[in-house]
């Protein structure tokens, strides 16, 4: 039998034209280069450039083909992803790390990707009810923090949902390579893990985190947790969300408390429990506000108004509450701001939030949570661009691994951008 060649590395990819390869080095040496062997981080640049250079669907094999002649590639590349042990946490602590950098001012988003899968053998996957979709599905669920600014989204951390299929079954942990103290968590759970693992860093000053939909169900559950943490907040709530006004002690203040029964978000709007509407326009695509009450932020993309779009108008209630407990007495004396997003033609509010920004101006408040419309674009960019859907193997670490190169190839793309974009000043 002839000797197989080893992987052999070019030193530039496949399209010149379409990187500088000296940068491309330069930043995976920047995110990879803890790496302990020289082959680790000789192949996390050759996984970089594949996701950065092939188009369309990114496999291994094209991947392979695209930055190395060798007939080994495609094989070195696979065991790097799913074989090789390297921890994926440093790798992300410097992508937060560029992130912070480049948006100064940011609030903390959280992101939902959605991978189809036959069968049931790729780790995590499940069968799950997508309202999107509108059915249910066999999926993998990743659910990632992002720092995002008023015009970009930047992934940083991931996590993979695990179902009690999974955790519960000892066969299916060791064939995926599971870790032993992982354990089945609902959604709520992991975003808090997710934050607790990004304040640890310390890698920015205060953010806010603004959660839609995907934690509506147990908005009550997280804003409890996030309160312990001092943490600021905006949540989307669901419409049957019970709550109660904020009402003040003293003389002529009403009734107590106690004994003001919870009501839904739904039936104290019905009831005029809000104040008057803050009425603001929102571009039809639902990225963000545009123009609203001469305070919205525009266009979302950065690259200014375009005057062809149609922007439709909300009125945006506002109100003090507070959550009740299970007995129906409030949890904690907290109280938050209750919005309450209503088209003018339909009586049935769009949406509702409650976040503790109860003292900042409401064009503020507004922007921050149109800000996980961009997180949205930002995973479907992952996803069609970078390669986010495309992992081939089925386990744990190599989830992770391949999760942390998609995201690593998104902001190298974003800081390219934003160096051309200075360039052209």
């Amino acid at each position: 039998m002839a000797a197989q060649h080893p992987a052999v590395l070019p030193q530039a990819p496949q399209d010149p034209s379409s990187l500088v390869p000296d940068f491309v080095s330069d930043f995976a040496e920047d995110v990879f280069g803890y790496l302990p062997r020289v082959d680790q981080r000789r192949w996390a640049d050759a996984y970089l450039r594949g996701l950065l250079t092939v188009r369309g669907k990114k496999t291994i094999r094209q991947m392979a083909r695209a930055v190395s002649p060798s007939s080994g590639a495609p094989q070195a590349l696979q065991q790097f992803i799913s074989a090789s042990p390297w921890d994926w946490a440093a790798a992300r602590e410097a992508l937060a790390r560029k992130a912070a950098a480049r948006l100064p001012s940011h609030a903390w988003t959280i992101g939902m990707t959605l991978a189809e899968k036959r069968g049931e053998h790729s780790v995590g996957v499940h069968r799950r009810f997508v309202p999107d979709a509108g059915r249910t599905l066999n999926c993998q669920v990743g659910i990632g923090l992002f720092l995002t600014s008023g015009s970009e989204s930047i992934p940083v951390d991931w996590r993979l949902l695990m179902d009690e299929s999974w955790c519960g079954d000892e066969q299916r942990r060791r064939r995926a390579r599971v870790p032993g103290t992982l354990r089945a968590q609902p959604v709520w759970e992991h975003v808090l893990d997710l934050t607790d693992r990004l304040a640890a860093l310390r890698v920015s000053g205060p953010a806010p985190l603004v959660v839609d939909r995907c934690c509506a169900a147990d908005a009550a559950h997280l804003a409890a947790q996030l309160n312990l943490r001092e943490r600021e907040f905006a949540i989307e709530i669901r419409p049957d969300q019970p709550v109660l006004p904020a009402l003040h002690a003293g003389p002529g203040a009403g009734p107590r408390p106690s004994a003001v029964r919870p009501m839904s978000a739904l039936q104290f709007m019905r009831d005029g429990g809000f104040r008057h509407p803050y009425v603001v326009g929102v571009e039809d695509h639902g990225h963000g506000p545009a123009n609203g009450n001469g305070n919205g932020t525009g266009n979302v993309n950065g690259h200014g108004q375009d005057r062809g779009r149609q922007v439709r108008h909300l009125n945006v209630h506002s109100s003090l509450v507070r959550l009740p407990g299970r007995s129906g007495a409030p949890s904690t004396h907290r109280v938050y701001r209750l919005l309450a997003e209503q088209a003018p033609a339909h009586r049935r509010p769009a949406r509702f939030w409650i976040t503790t920004l109860v003292d900042r101006r409401m064009d503020e408040v507004l922007s921050l949570i149109r800000r996980p419309a961009l997180t949205h674009a930002a995973v479907q960019r992952l996803e069609d661009d970078f390669g986010m859907l495309d992992f081939e193997g089925r386990s744990f670490p190599g989830w992770h691994h391949h999760m942390t190169m998609a995201s690593a190839a998104y902001v190298y793309s974003r800081l390219q951008h934003g160096a051309r974009q200075l360039a052209t000043v």
